[in-house]
């Protein structure tokens, strides 16, 4: 409904706002008890103080809120909710906000699955691209996305799933994730001695390279093919100089895979730090924290070293660290990188599997 255009009366505003008899129109200030800041009208914004005048009502509607359903879990972080997929489902839109931006859009991140890591000096996963309304952004780099206006409708989401080791070999490419018209893609596997670290899937981060006695394996290159704003990462090089070496996995948004140097296989590259979670409790069940109340996620593997060389940790959101024999496996639903498998001389047990990727949904209800 909505107040007449023509002919309208202070009962047609209460009508559409509330209230109580006698009426004022003192009652009706746009930001008070009764009008949402947000309400529209055709003639102008209802004025918050000063002049105000039946006139300034024509056409006006009521400003209402997103009410949705679905997901793992469904937070709730003061005047927000935020749906939670940690594994395929359907958001469903029961009824679409009114008025302004605060109340008809809704903010997301969508985080692909991370790559494994490779064995034999192998590079570390990269992470799963992660693409998210920019406001929710708390660290370096830039992201621009913004947030989406939903009207009432069922909008199928896919959480991607790590990509899975083998050994012998590079790790696999992790699966994208998405929501509407939203994709992230996932991450490369990294490389081992016996092949080259991958480049991700339609934008996450690149896998890590890899020692190849004499020469190095290239990394995979994030972001490719290209998406804009970028989603990922390059994967580190590996080492060609030294016995061991792999590179780390790209991590999203934040950095590339550092190289690996000398015995020691490079560290997986940091993801971002989000906000989407707000202060909700459940907020420390997804991702690693990060700067308060943010948390990380889309972190690269570490790439693999010499046996008795460090391991080389993962990135800030979930990447797993090398291993000794065995790249120790990503978080799941973070979209991290798995990590490097070291060799030794009683073999290596192949790089770890990538984490699994998340999608959540944030909105204003009340």
């Amino acid at each position: 409904m909505a107040v007449p255009t023509t002919n309208t009366k202070l009962t047609g505003i209460q009508t559409e706002f509330g209230g109580s008899n006698p009426i004022s129109i003192s009652e009706y200030y746009s930001g008070g008890p009764l009008v949402p800041s947000a309400s529209p009208a055709p003639n102008g914004p209802i004025p918050s103080s000063g002049a105000i005048t039946v006139g300034d009502f024509r056409g006006a509607t009521k400003a209402s809120f997103i009410s949705a359903s679905g997901g793992n879990a469904t937070l709730t972080d003061g005047d927000y909710k935020i749906h939670v997929f940690t594994s395929p489902g359907t958001f469903t839109v029961n009824a679409a906000g009114i008025g302004g931006i605060e109340q008809t859009n809704a903010d997301y991140l969508v985080q692909a699955g991370g790559g494994a890591g490779g064995d034999k000096y192998g590079g570390g996963g990269g992470a799963g691209g992660t693409r998210a309304s920019d406001q929710l952004y708390s660290g370096p780099g830039s992201a621009v996305n913004t947030g989406l206006t939903l009207p009432a409708t069922g909008y199928p989401i896919t959480v991607g799933g790590g990509g899975s080791r083998n050994n012998p070999g590079g790790g696999n490419r992790g699966s994208n994730s998405s929501f509407s018209n939203i994709t992230s893609g996932g991450g490369g596997g990294g490389g081992s001695r016996d092949g080259n670290g991958q480049n991700s899937g339609s934008g996450g981060s690149g896998g890590g390279g890899a020692m190849n006695h004499g020469g190095a394996r290239p990394p995979g290159n994030g972001n490719t093919p290209p998406t804009s704003p970028s989603q990922g990462n390059n994967g580190g090089a590996g080492s060609n100089s030294g016995p061991a070496f792999g590179g780390g996995g790209g991590g999203t948004v934040a950095t590339a895979g550092p190289n690996g140097s000398g015995s020691v296989g490079g560290t997986g590259g940091n993801g971002a730090p989000w906000l989407i979670m707000g202060s909700s409790p459940g907020a420390p069940s997804y991702g690693t924290p990060g700067p308060a109340p943010g948390r990380y996620f889309g972190g690269g593997g570490g790439g693999g070293g010499e046996i008795y060389a460090p391991n080389a940790p993962g990135g800030a959101g979930g990447g797993g660290a090398s291993g000794k024999p065995a790249g120790v496996a990503a978080s799941g639903n973070t979209g991290g990188g798995g990590g490097g498998s070291t060799v030794g001389g009683s073999g290596n047990g192949g790089g770890g599997n990538g984490g699994s990727g998340i999608v959540m949904i944030r909105y204003k209800f009340q």
